[in-house]
């Protein structure tokens, strides 16, 4: 299930489902030891309502829920009605900035004609550090709140009705030995009160008040994340002293200043293409961790049918989300992340797969034997592009003690591997997997990757004196440009092929699929004017077989694309990555105004498809529009942004402003 809703503070990550239930909860790093969703079983943190002798859990039908989000800040906002019950809830939802609090502020409104006792209750399944043994759940009385832990974690449960602490709980097993959660025993509105469990712990809390006719009143929720049971004894008496409220408005109050960091005019775009920006800088943010990690994404839905999250770095995803952030004026955070991923370098010059965000290496299905032969399991332009990115931030930043001190840990031994890496014959990067981890050769996105990272490069060692290397950097980047040009462009194709395969100096095969990297990467990385003839063909090849025919026209990556396809359709999945990237085109080549209506446009498609608390995936169902693979996909909001940017300033730019 995709989320409505991520909130954050760089350490805690917390994602919200369609009907306002905990889904995930990531602590002490963002997308690493997630203590609520897990691969086996559907684990959330349930929220119920009992009243006339009736319990009604939030997924059931009778709720007419919506979830959305601020404009200008990751606050939630979840709206239910039951109009079976005649209640309504309405909460606000943060991370607190500074302290690793989740914080939920609600709203009980008794709908009916009548006075009556409602009681709402909260409903817990952790899955601490990722594993469903070894928890441990109790009653601590001397602060009234439920604590649960294991190891290094610890979780801590409170709510309050005005100033009335609950009094109401149960901890109990779920998934084991035939328990399906003690959730269940707030059926008849009373819970039993076992104070310890341990195990696979789940938990309920519940609040009773009383309310006449259409009468509100304020609950609080929060869960406080430590180490220790005396951290979290902490943070719960922060939250009593300064209350949650005053904790929500300052968080608030915080992220809009930190969005008006970010000093572009957006009034040349749409209000809900500006909101969606806006919201898309903070959903970066919150998947950005303290420690400099970027991940992909947080939703975990797709557990439930694969083997892995998003919930990863990867070097490729992770440099473009922090160059979207470099040239919007985030670049603090873009260098924490070059701070962490320059470190995590091969002693042979290039990055892995992809890798925790604790820094740890990721799983991975890349092979070192790949047809019979040894080969390195990875993507070059991942490498590429974290060279390519860095010079960038530097451009920006003007920060040259940050670049020197990246020189000989990564800029170097990245820049000699890309070097060696080398077909001498044909002046092409020698065979990694492609940027969408599925073709092993020399691709021309990669090649394209390579060329711009050894002209950084070349900047990067002229700037700082290193003359010897800047020949041998220019002179291969020249070598691998005019490999491109030669070797890679197909005129009868009327485009760029998809990779090449090299054996033993000799091209053994070309794949010829049409794919949207391979028309996007040689402009992209400057390998070939935007005006030159080719990328006119090519571009025209893209228009014929890669925009989709249905109510969702974007583009798919490439012909024939089956990943998450829904093979009834008759179509492969339009992205939002590649879509914008044609957006981008349109920008780039852009000499009158009006030439940039159809960028607009794309713009408007990509913010059509985005939910209602701002959320954009990775891909759409043709037909039916719907958000699949996983959502939020942080490259897609960085891809918004960066298309919007660029927008803007070449509007400004033609218009003279």
């Amino acid at each position: 299930m995709a989320r409505a809703v991520t909130l954050g503070n760089g350490n805690i990550l917390v994602g919200l489902d369609y009907k306002g239930q905990v889904r995930d909860l990531y602590f002490p790093h963002v997308g690493h030891s997630n203590h609520v969703s897990g691969a086996s079983g559907s684990f959330v943190h349930r929220i119920g309502i009992y009243v006339d002798e009736k319990l009604v859990w939030f997924d059931d039908p009778s709720w007419k829920i919506t979830v959305n989000s601020d404009d200008d800040a990751p606050v939630g906002i979840v709206h239910a009605v039951n109009a079976e019950l005649e209640v309504t809830l309405v909460s606000t939802d943060v991370v607190h900035n500074e302290d690793n609090i989740f914080l939920r502020s609600f709203i009980l409104q008794n709908d009916a004609k009548e006075e009556r006792e409602i009681k709402v209750f909260f409903a817990q399944q952790f899955r601490i550090d990722e594993s469903r043994r070894g928890d441990t759940g109790f009653y601590d009385p001397r602060v009234g709140a439920l604590i649960h832990y294991k190891g290094h974690t610890t979780l801590l449960v409170n709510a309050f009705h005005k100033n009335e602490q609950f009094e109401d709980y149960n901890i109990g097993l779920f998934g084991i030995e035939g328990k399906e959660g003690t959730y269940h025993d707030a059926s008849d509105g009373v819970l039993e009160r076992n104070p310890v469990e341990h195990g696979s712990v789940d938990s309920v809390i519940g609040l009773t008040v009383q309310l006449k006719s259409e009468a509100q009143t304020t609950l609080t929720y929060w869960i406080a994340c430590g180490e220790t049971i005396d951290d979290v004894h902490d943070l719960n008496a922060l939250v009593i002293h300064k209350t949650p409220e005053a904790l929500i408005l300052t968080t608030t109050k915080y992220w809009n200043a930190w969005m008006s960091k970010n000093d572009r005019d957006l009034n040349i775009l749409a209000p809900e293409l500006q909101k969606l920006y806006r919201r898309s800088l903070a959903t970066i943010r919150v998947h950005s961790d303290n420690d400099g990690a970027i991940i992909a994404s947080s939703d975990t839905g797709m557990l439930h049918h694969g083997r892995d999250t998003y919930s990863y770095v990867w070097p490729r995803d992770a440099s473009l989300i922090a160059n979207a952030l470099d040239k919007v004026g985030y670049g603090d955070v873009a260098e924490r992340y070059f701070t962490f991923i320059t470190s995590k370098i091969d002693r042979k010059g290039y990055l892995h797969h992809k890798y925790r965000s604790d820094g740890v290496l990721g799983s991975s299905w890349h092979p070192w034997m790949i047809d019979g032969r040894p080969g390195l399991p990875i993507q070059e332009d991942e490498t590429a592009l974290t060279l390519t990115m860095l010079w960038q931030h530097y451009l920006i930043s003007k920060d040259i003690e940050y670049l020197e001190s990246k020189y000989d840990s990564f800029i170097e031994p990245a820049a000699d591997f890309m070097v060696e890496h080398f077909e001498s014959a044909y002046g092409l990067p020698s065979a990694s997997y492609d940027l969408w981890e599925e073709k092993y050769g020399t691709s021309t996105y990669t090649a394209c990757s390579v060329y711009a990272a050894l002209a950084s490069a070349t900047q990067c060692a002229l700037l700082l004196g290193k003359e010897e290397r800047a020949r041998t950097y220019s002179v291969i980047a020249e070598r691998i440009q005019a490999g491109i040009l030669e070797h890679l462009y197909s005129e009868e194709l009327g485009m760029f092929v998809k990779h090449v395969k090299i054996v033993d100096d000799e091209i053994v095969a070309v794949d010829r699929t049409i794919d949207m990297s391979s028309f996007f990467g040689p402009i992209f990385f400057g390998v070939i004017e935007v005006g030159d003839a080719r990328v006119k063909k090519s571009f025209a090849t893209i228009e014929a077989t890669l925009r989709v025919d249905a109510a969702s026209a974007g583009y798919v990556r490439y012909q024939h694309d089956n990943y998450y396809t829904m093979h009834e359709t008759g179509s492969p999945n339009p992205w939002v990555i590649t879509t914008l990237w044609v957006a981008q085109y349109h920008i780039m080549k852009a000499k009158k105004i009006g030439d940039l209506k159809t960028a607009y446009e794309l713009l408007e498609w990509t913010c059509s498809h985005a939910s209602e608390g701002g959320v954009l995936s990775e891909q759409m169902h043709p037909q039916t529009r719907e958000h699949l693979s996983t959502a939020p996909l942080i490259w897609s909001h960085a891809e918004f942004v960066v298309t919007a940017d660029a927008y803007i300033l070449k509007h400004q730019e033609l218009s003279g402003a």
